[in-house]
């Protein structure tokens, strides 16, 4: 039995190296958040298939469709993430949520480049888009 110990020690230093590289040295609270995009700038937002888009300024969003050119306004509660924003609330009675990400986007129909990618998911329906803020600028026509 004592040809076992050996083993048995090798494996269990290696098991704590293993959960030691897992751990990766961060404290849950000193994982940064997000500051790519100040809480007092607008957001703007654009989708396709179907179309989609809107703004968010301050916990207040406008979501446009063909249908309602105008837009639904709703109340989003903002979460600075690891790598970006959510903002969650409800339109109508389905969920909404969103998140936007630093990313070269394109919207696959004009010249526009967008410096975030928008992620968004309507009652469980996922559509991805492209978003802007006036600090992080699309670059190409104004008006495609």
């Amino acid at each position: 039995m004592t040809t076992h110990r050996p083993l048995c020690r090798a494996a269990a230093g290696l098991l704590l190296i293993v959960l030691a590289a897992c751990q990766g040295g961060t404290e849950p609270d000193q994982v940064p958040r997000f500051d790519g995009i100040g809480a007092g700038e607008v957001i703007r937002f654009t989708g396709t298939e179907p179309f989609w888009g809107g703004q968010v300024e301050g916990s207040m969003l406008t979501y446009t469709t063909p249908e309602n050119i105008d837009g639904e306004v709703i109340t989003v509660t903002r979460f600075a993430g690891n790598h970006g924003l959510g903002l969650s609330g409800t339109l109508g009675e389905a969920a909404f949520d969103m998140t936007v990400t630093p990313g070269a986007c394109s919207d696959g129909m004009s010249d526009r480049v967008y410096p975030l990618t928008v992620t968004l998911s309507v009652g469980g329906e996922v559509r991805e888009g492209c978003g802007w803020t006036d600090s992080q600028p699309f670059s190409g026509p104004q008006a495609p």
